[in-house]
């Protein structure tokens, strides 16, 4: 739902730069998954964390959903990010499911004009910001959530990838 536009500012970087900054996200978000060992992607918590898998799978869910949002300006209503009972049972099914929605980020992007960021708009159904907050949003959280994975990968004895190798 189109409310209103937000207030003319000049950019400060260009919608292809900020695409290929998410991307680099993606691709450092990718390597932490890699380095994750299968028997503990699924189960592994520490002090009542969600496992590393359900952290994946809500920023895929996230990324997925939110790029069909952003090109087309129609958001779906989503009151959570439960997977749709689609967690898969592989890391490597899980590493697919990541591929194809860095590929769709990819095709769906140039159809986003720097004018649509700029609009405000609710997102899922609950969340009015201009379209760019909601894609630093997307960022945001991924970065939290590779951050536990990073506190996972340590506590298992693993070194993470180096977050600055983007």
């Amino acid at each position: 739902m189109e409310t209103q536009v937000a207030t003319k500012q000049e950019m400060f970087i260009s919608t292809e730069a900020m695409r290929t900054h998410w991307q680099g996200h993606r691709s450092l978000t990718r390597r932490v998954i890699e380095a994750f060992p299968e028997d503990k992607l699924f189960d592994f918590s520490i002090g009542g964390m969600r496992p590393f898998s359900e952290l994946v799978m809500e920023v895929i869910d996230i990324a997925d959903r939110g790029m069909d949002g952003l090109a087309s300006g129609t958001w779906e209503e989503v009151q959570s990010f439960d997977h749709n009972g689609n967690m898969p049972k592989t890391k490597e099914d899980m590493l697919k499911l990541w591929d194809n929605v860095t590929e769709k980020i990819d095709a769906q992007w140039p159809s986003i004009s720097s004018a649509h960021f700029q609009k405000v708009q609710v997102a899922f159904g609950q969340y009015e910001n201009a379209n760019y907050a909601t894609l630093l949003y997307f960022v945001d959280n991924e970065i939290h959530h590779r951050g536990q994975g990073y506190v996972y990968l340590r506590a298992l004895g693993i070194e993470p990838p180096f977050f600055w190798e983007r």
